[in-house]
């Protein structure tokens, strides 16, 4: 039995400290990660991690938005929020597993790109639908997790998959909601109201075909160990990525088209 919690609820825990994070998805559900860095154009974004690793013995290519475990970390992180040179390194890795053959798993938990104007002179923007635009056609299967906040663009910069899980105390918008409150009210201290006017929901987002999967992280109402959640998430992306792997190039790839034309 799942007991749906309202949609301020399912903010504040998407956005919890103690939040599991990708990079710690990263290290649990895969073995022998190896970290690549920098994109070969600008630099290194630390609110980005990527490179190799095995599931089950199979090679993928695993990419993660990563917000700090600490203040120390949130500082280095960007607090999760990427700039233009952290979406060109996650294209470049996802170049990279096109052309070994790698399927593509990325995980997602960022409030939004960076919007500070030095990212905006660095070309934030074109990265953002450079990287869309080059997912949209890559020729190797692709799972998106979202596993915590999904912001606006700077999420969907990684979100154009054929099959998109999401964790189920995680939130995707087109914007938060306090940004939501302050553009429709001009007043930010009515992000809650807004959040229920949003369907950032992971109980919406299923509904509405936006997300394949719900991963549980609650029974009865009562929150599941990170041990199990664990579980079940390695145990979907090993099956959802076998259902994948059997498909035509060519179906894939219209498959994945038609699933963004639907929205």
């Amino acid at each position: 039995m799942v007991t749906q919690k309202k949609a301020n609820e399912l903010v504040a825990l998407a956005r919890h400290p103690k939040r599991f994070t990708p990079l710690q998805y990263i290290e649990e559900l895969f073995d022998e990660f190896i970290e690549f860095h920098g994109d070969r154009y600008y630099g290194d974004d630390a609110a980005v991690v990527g490179g190799i690793a095995y599931l089950n013995e199979q090679p993928v290519t695993v990419i993660g938005i990563q917000k700090g475990r600490d203040l120390e970390e949130n500082l280095k992180r960007n607090f999760g929020s990427p700039h233009p040179e952290g979406y060109r390194k996650a294209l470049r890795l996802m170049k990279q597993a096109e052309k070994f053959n790698r399927p593509i798993i990325t995980f997602i938990n960022t409030p939004g790109a960076f919007c500070g104007i030095e990212a905006e002179e660095r070309g934030e923007g074109e990265a953002i639908a450079r990287n869309l635009y080059e997912m949209s056609d890559l020729k190797v299967p692709i799972i998106s997790v979202f596993c915590g906040e999904g912001g606006s663009g700077g999420a969907i910069a990684l979100g154009v998959a054929d099959s998109v899980l999401m964790l189920e105390y995680s939130i995707y918008s087109i914007l938060s909601p306090e940004g939501f409150a302050s553009i429709l009210w001009k007043d930010s201290s009515r992000a809650s109201e807004a959040a229920e006017m949003m369907k950032l929901t992971s109980y919406d987002l299923k509904d509405l075909q936006v997300v394949d999967k719900l991963i549980p992280e609650q029974l009865e109402g009562k929150t599941l160990e990170q041990v199990t959640i664990n579980t079940y998430l390695k145990h979907e992306l090993v099956k959802t990525l076998e259902q994948l792997a059997g498909l035509e190039l060519d179906s894939l790839l219209e498959k994945r088209y038609q699933r963004f034309r639907q929205y």
